[in-house]
């Protein structure tokens, strides 16, 4: 089962830091994401919004394992 994390805004909207969730690809989790909380779907679908896989950006059709860790990072802002 995957570690899925997140961070800033979307733990706050989601009232989660850290779950674990079974999930065959980065999709198939935003997905089953989605299907529970509608909010936090659309936020995991807003621009700006990366995905990364035992601690590498990747895209959002990505493969998992049981031991993937999957963490969902909002858009930056600096300067």
């Amino acid at each position: 089962m995957a570690r899925v994390l997140l961070f800033g805004a979307l733990s706050d909207l989601a009232g989660w830091r850290e779950k674990t969730l079974e999930a065959n690809s980065v999709g198939d989790l935003r997905r089953q994401l989605a299907a529970g909380d509608a909010a936090l779907g659309g936020a995991l679908d807003g621009p700006g919004v990366q995905v990364a896989v035992d601690q590498t950006i990747v895209r959002h059709d990505a493969a998992l394992t049981a031991d993937s860790e999957v963490a969902f990072l909002p858009p930056m802002s600096g300067g």
